[in-house]
């Protein structure tokens, strides 16, 4: 997390401005940055998905199917932004499809401060991601900026919510939320590239 959530970070005033030899010209950074945040939408409803499948009728559900539906409106955005951009989408769909679901039904059944632990530790690396996204996008690239912002702000309320419901007293807490950070930073890594 960054100190000073509520502030977006400061762009350059051209996409990709200040980059070095080697580095993505500004067009396929913007690619990158489209594929990767239409994948971890993606990843992100299987999630809920697979922990709804769990938690469908416990006390945690609303919550659960509220942070859902803002990540189904996050994938809806991006499912177009993919297709006016004109990006490929990432070759990895198939597995997050079955990655995401495992991972949500997996904290699921530990509980629903399982289940939270996984939501922190998800959401903690996203914020973190569309943060370093935002410091690389210039003002020519004022929607897609706004867009992440927004999303971004809703990640930070689904994190929060989370430890508010109880993430941090999860059964081996520390070792889990470690083990899904991991997790969504390779997923990230992959998904922007392949």
């Amino acid at each position: 997390m960054t100190d000073d959530r509520d502030d977006i970070p400061q762009g350059p005033r051209r996409t990709g401005e200040g980059r070095l030899p080697g580095d993505l010209g500004p067009q396929a950074l913007v690619e990158r940055m489209i594929r990767v945040d239409h994948a971890g939408e993606y990843g992100a409803a299987r999630i809920y998905a697979g922990q709804l499948a769990i938690l469908g009728k416990a006390e945690s559900a609303p919550v659960i199917r509220h942070m859902a539906a803002q990540e189904q409106r996050h994938l809806q955005t991006f499912d177009r932004l993919v297709v006016d951009r004109r990006v490929r989408p990432t070759a990895l769909s198939p597995v997050w499809h079955v990655a995401g679901f495992a991972l949500g039904a997996a904290s699921a059944i530990l509980g629903s401060r399982a289940a939270m632990a996984c939501t922190a530790a998800v959401e903690s690396v996203i914020d973190e991601h569309y943060a370093k996204q935002l410091s690389k996008l210039g003002e020519d690239e004022t929607e897609l900026r706004e867009t992440i912002a927004e999303f971004r702000a809703d990640e930070i309320e689904h994190h929060d919510t989370a430890l508010a419901h109880d993430a941090e007293r999860a059964p081996a807490f520390r070792p889990m939320s470690e083990a899904v950070k991991a997790g969504t930073r390779l997923a990230i890594w992959l998904s922007e590239r392949i």
